[in-house]
């Protein structure tokens, strides 16, 4: 199963920066016809603007507000591909004195959007003939890294929920898609200390355009990802890309 971009109508969460602003620009570049930039700050889009004309359109998205995600779907009705881009990121072990708190801040920025944007967003992209959702994921989704073990349990948990929407979604054919990437050069990477020598975020955007095209569920961008990819291969055969012995 394989999705068009050209013409496509995306929504993208954390548009202005990073990697929310490579896949924005990278979707456009490939032909998207329009896309939604969801941000805090509308002002924050406007060199996209500047850009791309009317075909970047500025929209109110907060993670800490989840009214701003239902607000989302009945302004951008046109949508067929969501792209769940924006999160935080804190730096805590499991033995911290802040490490609940810590995980309670990750958990809702980047748990409970995903799960708020495909609520809201879901009846759109299937009358929309089923479209796409892709959540930005992480290695930290599939392994725990000490000193990011909150960081890494809330990409955990959003893995999970991206399975689920998976098959929760499959008969009204919308394809998800769960990209996993290591360390990339962007401002959150820098600020936790892993962005020296990091890749590019313009990797994800080429890597989602390609599984866009090919229909497939992990995507591991970067070279770092790539390599845990190889590792986990025949689990993800034998395990999450099997059929549900219900079906």
């Amino acid at each position: 199963m394989g999705v068009a971009i050209k013409n496509s109508v995306a929504l993208v969460t954390g548009a202005n920066r990073g990697i929310g602003r490579a896949i924005s620009e990278g979707l456009l570049e490939a032909g998207a016809v329009k896309v939604y930039a969801a941000v805090r700050n509308l002002a924050s889009v406007d060199e996209l603007i500047e850009r791309y004309g009317d075909r970047v359109i500025p929209i109110e998205f907060d993670l800490t507000r989840p009214e701003t995600a239902v607000a989302a779907a009945e302004i951008a009705t046109d949508v067929n591909l969501v792209v769940s881009n924006a999160g935080v990121l804190n730096v805590s072990d499991p033995l911290a004195e802040d490490a609940v708190k810590s995980l309670q801040f990750q958990m809702e920025g980047n748990v409970y959007p995903l799960i708020r944007l495909a609520q809201a967003f879901g009846p759109v992209l299937k009358a929309n003939g089923g479209g796409t959702l892709a959540q930005m994921n992480s290695l930290a989704s599939l392994k725990n890294f000490t000193p990011f073990t909150t960081y890494s349990a809330s990409k955990a948990a959003a893995y999970s929920v991206t399975q689920g929407l998976r098959e929760a979604w499959a008969e009204q054919g919308t394809q998800v898609i769960s990209i996993l990437a290591g360390p990339l050069k962007t401002d959150m990477s820098d600020s936790a200390g892993m962005g020296d020598g990091a890749p590019s975020p313009d990797l994800v955007a080429d890597a989602l355009i390609g599984a866009l095209e090919s229909g497939d569920f992990l995507v591991y961008p970067d070279a770092m990802a790539q390599g845990a990819g190889e590792a986990y291969a025949s689990f993800a055969d034998n395990v999450i890309n099997a059929k549900s012995s219900e079906e």
